[in-house]
């Protein structure tokens, strides 16, 4: 069995809650989890650096399976003082007069960037963000990316009519391994003892089989004391005995049914006067 099992992810994914189930369930297998590059992603999952990955589509369907596993609402990043953030959510037309910043690392497949272009394009969404609170620009990126570049001095609008992006959990096509199936199980939601689940039994090497075996063992015992509960033998046998006994003693009765008398009392014959 391999001596981990290696998880990439996207900035702005947020894996926590699937790596704690993993580490419940598969205590024996420890999970390596590790940061990348939206776009190196689907890389290492080719090349065998990653068993898996949570990336954003699209990727190569020819060598990567993958299972979609949410859309993200996407949101322009503004400075507090900004005319939209006067509003509850903004459309493409409202930013037609600003500078709308397009980083190289950018995750939203435009057909067409709204507003004005920049002059140069950052080469990431942090400095992306950095430029937007210089009051150069604004920034359009997924929700979880606006989150995890948070600052004080900015904040966030919906915006409509614009590309989403979609997160999905991937892994090399003809590396299906047993472990891959684990952890498309956690994501999808299964419980531990789920019939669709590949496995019977946690990796935990002899310990994990002895504890199996103690509740089969279990199992048994409880399912043979259910079966004694139904057959009663020992009562049964003493219902026969006692019944037997009665109908031995009915030898001594009478004819109509009384029971004869152990001491009959005989009269005295009569004395002549």
């Amino acid at each position: 069995m391999p001596s981990s099992f290696r998880l990439v992810y996207a900035p702005g994914v947020m894996p926590g809650k699937w790596v704690r189930i993993w580490n419940e369930r598969l205590p024996g297998v420890p999970l390596t989890l590790t940061q990348v590059p939206a776009s190196r992603a689907p890389e290492l999952l080719v090349s065998r650096d990653a068993d898996a990955g949570l990336v954003r589509l699209p990727v190569d369907r020819t060598v990567l399976s993958a299972i979609p596993l949410y859309t993200e609402q996407t949101v322009v990043v503004v400075p507090k003082d900004h005319l939209v953030t006067a509003v509850d959510e903004v459309s493409p037309d409202d930013l037609a007069d600003d500078i709308v910043l397009h980083p190289l690392d950018d995750v939203l497949d435009w057909d067409r960037l709204p507003g004005r272009p920049a002059l140069e394009r950052p080469a990431t969404t942090a400095d992306a963000v950095e430029l937007v609170a210089a009051g150069i620009g604004v920034l359009v990126v997924p929700l979880s990316l606006a989150r995890l570049h948070h600052r004080r001095d900015l904040t966030h609008r919906p915006l409509t009519g614009a590309p989403e992006s979609r997160v999905a959990l991937a892994w090399p096509e003809d590396a299906t391994t047993d472990l891959v199936d684990d952890f498309i199980g956690i994501v999808r939601g299964r419980t531990a003892n789920s019939t669709r689940g590949r496995r019977t039994q946690q990796p935990g090497g002899e310990q994990g089989q002895q504890k199996q075996g103690q509740r089969k063992q279990e199992q048994r015992k409880q399912g043979q004391q259910r079966a004694g509960k139904t057959e009663r033998p020992g009562r049964d046998a003493g219902r026969g005995q006692r019944a037997a006994g009665r109908a031995s003693s009915g030898k001594g009765r009478r004819a109509g049914g009384g029971p004869t008398p152990k001491n009959p009392r005989r009269g005295k014959p009569r004395r002549g006067s």
